[in-house]
């Protein structure tokens, strides 16, 4: 494993043809050795910065490979191409061997990395010199600690049980049959108390919050930034995957060591309860809001380091996000994100019930008719968030429905344009017809692209791009209490919050509050559907639907959009855009065929 996963990772840190740029904005151009840099501040800092672009992926780019969009039941990535990886999985064309974003080899390059950059930064002679030289190499140190751990744990949530490998630099040139190169999985309860320790550790070393920082180092670790991962870390430890999974039973190393606990253990679910619970308490976030509550939802994402961000990558390729979602006969863009039509579904209406209930045998949906909503006709008078002509369907949802999707007749957000329609059906400007490049649901992802943007022109927001937001650490607290204490009077207090910002009613408050979930059971369904609309498209629910083990129910089977390969009417027919298959081993990535040929310590997990 780590010949090819940590051990071919170049020791080697590159200077700047410019000094003045940000930290987490240097790019090299000439090779040095490895006792300059850590004999130089300048290059020990280069070589930090590296570090965060191995550990910090840019998950901005769904183009960049990034599957937790196209391999959820959220969304599709719509590249009509059958050698797309997502296609692949999706339909179930892939094994150990397929080597499907894999992720493994890079996390441990940025283990490696940061555990040699921990053991020589205190020796720098430049920083030893300097007035406030222990200082900031306690902080650089806590800056790779969080990096370090933070790259366990994507290794975690993408691969389940990782390989500790400690604090011990490997030297690059152990022959493969060293024992510090073949060193067995640890278990996932073992994975993560490592973590944590590191993550509390790194806090106890870093700047409180971006808040704190020169703005010139937005984008670096904060305590805040490791309570952060720590609390979505502990919550994934609770969830059922990782808790008691008894399907893991035979998931063991050669000599038996069993990788995921047997037991299922509630006391998780209170860690989980009280990491999101200290981020609260720190007092240093709120829901971001604004004068409405489609303003406040989008400008979440484009006004940056506001009030509810935690953590992001400061300098970020959100330009390829953005044209993946912009319609391509409009402004030039790819149409190649879209939603499902079960994540339209999901939306609820604007007087907070739920459009759809469920679906029949063959697909069709359950519509609650007492929601008032409609799937049929066009609308004949305008509303506050529709023109008249929209497809009913579309007609007096939630405000969230409005900021994440791009559906068929909607505007285009950029008023550069001239107001221009999206049309995806067949003969459409973004339709099938003479095009790849189009959506196979008939909608476009519409969150964190800026009214700004038009590729057209080469035109983009320049941003970072938000990973931790305080919105998350809310649901994940919430849905953390209601396994560890149901009924406790801060459930509703902080899902009701969520939905207020968003602009719709409460459970058992305000104005027409809806009715208060009854027990366990039905608040924990309430939780994980408000987490399916509030964090949309922000690469978790990939990870949600695995983490309750309901992916067997949600990821396979047909999945629908409107009749793309239709002009109107008939395109404004629900059809099925793709088959998917998920099988039980699914839950979890197969670790690299070539990373177990080299550590032969190393298990596969199950199923692969």
């Amino acid at each position: 494993m780590y010949r090819s996963g940590i051990a071919l990772f170049l020791l080697t840190i590159f200077s700047l043809t410019a000094c003045q740029k940000n930290f987490l904005d240097q790019v090299p151009d000439d090779r040095i050795t490895i006792d300059q840099v850590f004999n130089r501040r300048d290059l020990s800092e280069q070589y930090l910065a590296n570090i965060y672009n191995t550990a910090i992926r840019d998950h901005a780019g769904v183009t960049a490979g990034i599957p937790w969009i196209g391999c959820s039941d959220e969304g599709d990535v719509s590249y009509d191409r059958v050698d797309y990886y997502s296609f692949k999985i999706n339909i179930g064309n892939w094994n150990a061997l397929s080597n499907y974003y894999n992720f493994w080899q890079g996390y441990y390059q940025g283990i490696r990395s940061a555990t040699y950059f921990i053991s020589r930064i205190g020796k720098n002679e430049q920083l030893l010199l300097e007035p406030n030289g222990a200082e900031l190499i306690k902080q650089y140190t806590g800056e790779a600690r969080f990096l370090r751990a933070y790259c366990y744990f994507l290794i975690m949530e993408q691969y389940g049980p990782a390989v500790l490998v400690g604090d011990d630099a490997i030297p690059v040139d152990l022959p493969i049959s060293d024992p510090r190169l073949n060193l067995p999985r640890s278990s996932f309860d073992e994975c993560v108390n490592y973590v944590v320790e590191e993550l509390d550790k790194a806090a106890t070393e870093l700047p409180l919050h971006f808040t704190v920082q020169s703005e010139m180092d937005y984008g670096r670790a904060t305590k805040a930034a490791c309570m952060a991962v720590k609390a979505r870390l502990l919550l994934y430890a609770a969830s059922p995957l990782f808790n008691g999974n008894k399907d893991y039973a035979n998931f063991k190393n050669t000599d038996g060591k069993q990788l995921i606990n047997q037991t299922e253990d509630i006391t998780k679910w209170r860690r989980a309860a009280d990491a999101s619970k200290a981020i609260i308490d720190e007092g240093l976030f709120s829901l971001y809001k604004k004068s409405d509550p489609i303003i406040s939802l989008r400008d979440l994402f484009l006004d940056t380091w506001n009030s509810e961000w935690i953590f992001a990558r400061a300098k970020s390729s959100i330009s390829a996000w953005e044209r993946t979602a912009t319609p391509r006969g409009i402004a030039a863009g790819y149409s190649a994100t879209g939603p499902t039509q079960k994540q339209v579904d999901a939306y609820e209406m604007e007087n907070g019930m739920r459009p759809i209930t469920g679906y029949n045998a063959d697909g069709s949906p359950v519509i609650n008719t007492a929601s008032g909503y409609k799937e049929t006709g066009m609308s004949t008078a305008a509303t506050k968030y529709t023109t008249v002509g929209t497809y009913n369907m579309y007609v007096g949802r939630e405000p969230r429905f409005y900021v994440a999707v791009s559906y068929p007749g909607s505007y285009w957000i950029n008023p550069s344009e001239g107001n221009k329609v999206i049309q995806t059906w067949f003969s459409g400007e973004s339709g099938k017809k003479g095009s790849w490049d189009h959506s196979r649901t008939g909608y476009l992802n519409r969150k964190n692209v800026s009214p700004l943007t038009n590729p057209r022109l080469s035109k983009y927001q320049d941003r970072a791009y938000l990973m931790f937001r305080f919105g998350e650490v809310l649901l994940n607290y919430v849905e953390a209490l209601n396994e560890a204490e149901p009924g406790h009077s801060d459930i509703l207090l902080y899902l009701n919050m969520i939905r207020d910002r968003a602009g719709v009613p409460q459970y058992g408050q305000g104005a027409n509050p809806l009715p208060v979930p009854n027990g366990q059971v039905a608040m924990r369904e309430a939780i994980r559907h408000e987490r399916q609309v509030e964090l949309a498209f922000e690469y978790l629910r990939y990870f949600d639907t695995r983490r309750w083990k309901i992916a067997e129910q949600t990821e396979g089977g047909a999945f629908y959009g409107m009749n793309v390969d239709a002009d109107p009417p008939a395109f404004y027919r629900r059809s099925v855009f793709e088959t998917r298959v998920f099988r039980k081993n699914y839950y979890l990535f197969p670790v690299p065929q070539s990373e177990i040929d080299i550590d032969k310590n190393i298990v596969q997990n199950p199923g692969w």
